[in-house]
């Protein structure tokens, strides 16, 4: 017999049912008194979500009283050109409603309907471009319209076609005073509602319907007197909203179960305390055997030991100890599999960054106490994303695998040589990976690596019988002189590579202050940008363009930026970071706009066939919101759209998708030019010249520089025909010298550019540098006459 047997069939019997009839006498009594608590508990919760709406509410009313306040609404209700007032004044509603919000990815919505309830505005911060004002909230203003309410509060719960549970703060405004209108003018307010999403409300509320099972409800009626007396409590949150929770029995019940299972243990618990008799055969038999037991899986918790010894025995003890020891093993061989995968990338098997971070931590803490010192290599891998979308992501994925494997045998032999520590490497994500060196400065073994590794791309990089030219950008940052954190460490070595990778990439590039001080004026430019004046700070040169009689064919419009901070900042600057941080859509409308309305001018200048050339931001392309702005502004100024040339970089024409090709080809069925500029300049193929959809092809400055020679003349001539034979019409970029001029001609170049010709040249010396032209040659307008390239002193073209 066992000793759990004796215990029952001795005394415990005897002692259990004592503490049961005890137990069962604080059952009834604790009852009561727990449905009390449980029932204020409830109401205090719901006290906390009618807080939470209020504040919501309140919030939405404050955001649009702070709109009101602001000259944005304003100037937008007032401005009576329609092109103004929905592109330059909706973009400052915008910014003063992301100004006003406290997160940004926090959703809010704000709406002007004019007194026939037609929209005069509508803005919500989401990721839809195309948002509109929801049904919902269309019914809810023609409601307030046939009612006498001057302002409302309402909560739409996401039904009726509505995308989200909105609260919608709603008032009526004099158009001219911006105070809340009068019941005698509200004929011709403004009705003005804000929208927001009360996401810590219906948390509340699905915290609530988790912890009780139940479906809060938002009813226009508290609760009766029948249901006050049940498990349930309602609040008002606005007039006629109220929030009720009715909680089923089946909850009650529960509750009372865990009373009764507390109350179960406590009743077995000091049964075991009464049990004197046994405390013997519990030392003898139970206690003594456990506290062995725990005493070796301490040890093994605190890593003093790896095994627990199976101490035998049929007992069950015994049996138990063994038992554990079984389910140890098991467990810590799982785990350490379980821990390799976690550390390791699938792809490569290198580190993963997880593991990459939790080792290099403890290197660079070792550095940063004065223990030596660590060098970070970033390695990106350059025209990756090519080889990857144009081979398929079967042959990029080989590629990575092979890179990872001759990356670690190139840099294991160093290491070994020169007595150091093996290299940590990881795969960061994508095609960046990083090798950690634990080694000194000027000892040659960082540099020594960094070869190493550029080495395995000297001859392409062969993947599956086919040599991809693949290069690597290696940046480099050590600790503790230039960083003393992981996560900074890997921001300069990124930023390291980076500039190797615009110094001409297959390079390596180490952090320096200058890195930093680059940084730094990114930031700044990022901050300029952001708060401009378009009309203030920016303005535009022309740069001419003649066919092969010297005829002005047209003129490139250029932007240039003089900052009163920065001062005068070059586009090759300032283009780009407007563009990866998302603020180059009012500058590409201003430069459209500004553009436009000087075409004018330049028709006077070189005659009615004159084309103008605007570049835009590859960017922009996703939408065809910049299409529709052409088309207004080409309309407004009275352009024909084949008088406009718009030009798109040949990197990004490489790149194009589906629906940036039916953009593009939208532009083209509006009548517009597309032409393709700094062609040569990228990663192109003749098939993809091939598949260019373009008016115009302009050969970049260093492509003319290399060919424009008696050997390539030959290819030139080739690459131009190749172009003509796909009906495009062929400028030559960058022209500086007669000898250029000279081959591209020969070559059946239509078009030339560059300062052989004219620098660009703002709108009034543009006027000047054409009266010149016309006095010097003594004929009429320069697209009356034919012209002739002769150099001059000053670098540029004589017109004969």
């Amino acid at each position: 017999m066992t000793l759990g047997k004796r215990a029952v069939f001795l005394i415990f019997p005897i002692v259990l049912a004592g503490y049961l009839l005890a137990a069962s006498l604080v059952y009834v009594v604790e009852s009561k008194a727990l449905l009390s608590l449980e029932k204020a508990r409830l109401s205090q919760q719901l006290d906390h979500a009618e807080a939470l709406f209020r504040t919501d509410a309140n919030q939405s009313r404050s955001f649009l009283y702070s709109l009101l306040e602001g000259n944005a609404v304003r100037l937008f209700v007032s401005e009576p050109d329609d092109s103004y007032r929905n592109n330059a004044l909706s973009l400052r509603i915008q910014a003063s409603i992301r100004s006003l919000s406290d997160d940004p990815r926090a959703y809010v919505s704000f709406s002007i309907l004019q007194p026939d309830l037609s929209i005069g505005y509508y803005f919500e911060n989401s990721d839809d471009p195309f948002a509109e004002v929801s049904p919902a909230q269309m019914q809810l203003a023609q409601a307030l319209a046939k009612s006498e309410v001057l302002r409302n509060w309402t909560f739409l719960d996401g039904g009726a076609g509505e995308k989200r549970p909105l609260l919608v703060y709603s008032e009526y405004i004099d158009p001219t005073t911006f105070s809340r209108a009068l019941p005698s003018n509200r004929t011709r307010a403004l009705l003005v509602q804000v929208a927001i999403q009360p996401d810590q409300f219906l948390a509340m509320l699905q915290s609530l319907k988790a912890e009780y099972g139940a479906e809060p409800l938002l009813t226009t009626q508290a609760l009766t007197e029948t249901d006050a007396d049940a498990l349930s409590a309602s609040v008002e949150l606005i007039p006629q909203l109220h929030l009720t929770l009715r909680i089923s029995d089946a909850y009650a019940s529960s509750a009372m179960w865990q009373l009764k299972l507390v109350l179960g243990i406590g009743t077995i618990g000091m049964s075991l305390l009464s049990i004197g008799l046994m405390i013997a055969l519990i030392r003898r038999f139970i206690t003594d055997p456990i506290a062995a037991l725990d005493q070796q899986v301490t040890a093994v918790m605190d890593e003093r030991t790896e095994q627990i010894v199976d101490v035998g025995g049929d007992g069950e003890i015994g049996r138990l100890t063994g038992n554990i020891k079984k389910l140890h093993d098991q467990s810590s061989s799982a785990l350490r599999r379980v821990q390799e995968a976690s550390w390791t990338d699938p792809l490569t098997g290198m580190l993963n960054r997880s593991r990459f971070n939790m080792l290099a931590g403890r290197i660079v803490q070792h550095a940063v106490d004065g223990h030596g010192s660590a060098a970070l290599l970033f390695i990106d891998i350059d025209h990756f994303k090519f080889v990857n979308d144009k081979y398929g992501h079967e042959v990029g994925d080989a590629l990575l695998r092979i890179f990872a494997v001759r990356v670690r045998d190139a840099i294991a032999p160093i290491m070994t040589r020169r007595g150091l520590p093996g290299a940590i490497l990881a795969r960061l994500s994508g095609d960046e990976f990083a090798v950690l060196i634990q080694a000194e400065p000027g000892t040659g073994a960082i540099r020594e690596t960094c070869d190493a590794i550029l080495s395995l791309f000297a001859q392409g990089f062969e993947v599956q019988d086919k040599v991809h030219p693949v290069t690597a950008s290696i940046g480099v940052a050590i600790c503790p002189l230039d960083a003393e954190s992981v996560a900074e460490l890997i921001s300069n070595a990124d930023a390291a590579m980076y500039q190797a990778k615009t110094s001409g990439k297959n390079r390596s590039s180490r952090f320096s202050r200058a890195l930093q001080d680059k940084r730094d004026r990114v930031r700044q430019i990022q901050d300029e940008l952001r708060v401009l004046d378009p009309d203030e700070q920016f303005h535009l040169v022309y740069m001419p363009i003649v066919d092969q009689r010297g005829t002005v064919t047209g003129c490139e419009a250029l932007l240039r930026w003089t900052s009163p901070t920065l001062g005068r900042v070059t586009p090759d600057e300032f283009v780009p970071i407007a563009e990866s941080s998302g603020q180059f859509t009012k500058i590409d409308w201003w430069v459209v706009s500004r553009a436009m309305a000087d075409y004018d001018k330049i028709c006077a200048m070189f005659g009615p066939q004159a084309v103008l050339a605007i570049n835009i931001s590859s960017a922009e392309l996703h939408s065809r919101s910049i299409g529709d702005h052409f088309t207004r502004e080409a309309a407004r100024h009275g352009i024909a759209p084949d008088r406009i040339e718009i030009e798109l970089t040949e990197t990004f024409a490489v790149k194009l998708g589906d629906q940036l090709h039916r953009n593009i080809e939208a532009l083209r069925s509006r009548g517009f030019r597309i032409s393709i500029d700094d062609f040569g300049a990228g990663y192109t193929s003749v098939q993809q010249i091939i598949e260019y959809t373009a008016d115009t092809i302009k050969l970049d400055r260093a492509i003319v520089e290399t060919m424009a020679t008696a050997d390539l003349s030959p290819a030139l001539t080739a690459l131009i025909a190749l172009c003509h034979a796909r009906g495009m019409s062929v400028i030559g970029e960058g022209v500086d010298s007669v000898e250029k001029v000279d081959f591209l001609t020969r070559a059946g170049c239509d078009h030339f550019q560059g300062y052989l010709i004219s620098k660009p040249l703002a709108l009034d010396e543009l006027g000047i540098w054409a009266l010149q032209q016309v006095r010097e040659t003594g004929m009429g307008l320069p697209d009356e006459r034919p012209l002739t390239y002769v150099p001059r002193a000053r670098g540029t073209l004589r017109l004969l």
